[in-house]
């Protein structure tokens, strides 16, 4: 079981004034059934800039991997040992992430890419990426900045990896 992830969102009350809106374990957390992990929207924005107006929960949505159009996506996604999860199904899990398959190389099942810049930040474990003709090992504390490539994850660890990662929506890479 994957623990909560406690999300305070602030806002403005009918005077204007800074308020915390919620605060509490995001509801918006789904298990990723073709992969084991466990995906937890924490807001999403419509355009840039974005709307700082209402009081809406902006994470109450079903949404896929990749963020709306001028948009963009917070979440924290757990990736459980592959050890304890098994063999993935390309299709499948491509399918429950609303993504393209990636281009290039099919080195892993896990491969797949979208049309954003991601901003990871690994908050607890160890987790590889891999790239089409390499990979880098991540841990606690690193911090990456993934480009629209054709990536996939594996965790060979004997823990969950934690990131947080937010995506903004981006062109197609040239």
């Amino acid at each position: 079981m994957v623990r909560p992830t406690r999300r305070v969102v602030t806002g403005h009350d009918a005077k204007g004034r800074a308020v915390v809106l919620i605060d509490g374990a995001a509801p918006n957390a789904r298990l990723r059934k073709a992969t084991g992990l466990t995906s937890t929207l924490l807001w999403v924005t419509d355009r840039s800039p974005a709307d700082n107006s209402g009081g809406a929960d902006a994470a109450a949505r079903e949404i896929g991997l990749a963020p709306p159009p001028r948009g963009s996506i917070f979440r924290v996604v757990d990736f459980p040992p592959t050890a304890d999860f098994g063999a993935v199904d390309n299709a499948a899990m491509l399918r429950e992430m609303g993504v393209e398959a990636g281009r290039g190389s099919a080195r892993h099942a896990s491969m797949h890419r979208s049309n954003s810049i991601d901003y990871a930040v690994v908050i607890s474990g160890e987790i590889d990426m891999l790239l089409d003709a390499s990979e880098v090992h991540l841990k606690a504390g690193d911090v990456l900045v993934q480009r629209g490539t054709n990536h996939g994850w594996v965790n060979r660890e004997k823990e969950n990896c934690r990131i947080a990662f937010v995506l903004i929506d981006a062109e197609e890479p040239t």
